[in-house]
């Protein structure tokens, strides 16, 4: 935010050195990951990857290696880019962030933790703490993206996550990242999804009306907004193709 100047504090303080903030575990089924905990750790975690796919996925495809080194998800959530990768994982894994401030701990749903370009829910003296993600049961999720080549963050990238029984789908949480001034919910793709076959001609058709009723779609200089309309079209495709096979 300095950088780009948007904000100019008169402290900073490092938090850095609060290892107590560094882990990843399981509590009462859910998988808890510290604020501090970096991309790196996150991609390279068993207990991530075992079954939190898109979430690991989406640590793995942050920046350089030098960034998913020192990066942390607490970090990410918190600045809030509309083209971060956590914020598709985070809502296609229904997570929960949890705050602490001056008034105490509380924890906001990621569907209400973003609420615009560079911005979030959290009071000016809160910080994250930690990141809940419930249990995925037999669902799967994976993290497709198209990315910009030289900083890495998402043109476009789409979070998916999949119960399905037999071959047909159960229930479908999608998310993507890079389209609009937040990370968003694909509730017309979902509901296209669920319930019915999961065979190659219904994902296309589900796929197909992702970008409906989509308003202010982006459009900058690594992509005109019809482009970016057609790419989430193609990455929930293969998002959902994937994490069905």
């Amino acid at each position: 935010m300095m950088k780009l100047h948007f904000a100019a504090p008169s402290m900073l303080v490092d938090i850095g050195g609060i290892q107590e903030l560094v882990f990843t575990k399981q509590d009462g089924g859910s998988l808890v990951v510290g604020s501090m905990t970096t991309h790196a750790h996150i991609a390279s975690s068993d207990t991530v990857g075992a079954e939190y796919g898109a979430l690991a996925e989406a640590a793995a495809s942050i920046g350089d290696v030098q960034v998913r080194n020192r990066g942390t998800i607490g970090g990410s959530l918190a600045h809030a880019d509309p083209a971060a990768d956590y914020g598709a994982a985070t809502l296609a894994l229904d997570a929960q962030i949890e705050l602490m401030g001056p008034n105490g701990q509380r924890s906001v749903d990621a569907t209400n933790f973003f609420s615009g370009f560079l911005s979030t829910s959290m009071e000016p003296a809160e910080l994250i703490t930690a990141i809940r993600f419930p249990s995925t049961g037999n669902s799967v999720s994976v993290y497709e993206k198209f990315a910009q080549p030289a900083s890495g963050f998402a043109i476009v990238g789409v979070a998916a996550k999949i119960t399905k029984q037999d071959n047909c789908c159960v229930a479908a949480r999608i998310a993507a990242t890079g389209i609009a001034d937040r990370p968003v919910r694909l509730p017309i793709v979902e509901e296209a999804l669920t319930g019915g076959e999961l065979d190659n001609p219904a994902i296309v058709a589900a796929a197909d009306q992702a970008d409906a009723n989509l308003e202010n779609v982006r459009a900058d200089m690594y992509a005109a907004e019809d482009y970016r309309r057609h790419l989430l079209r193609v990455m929930v495709r293969r998002a959902v193709v994937r994490a069905v096979s």
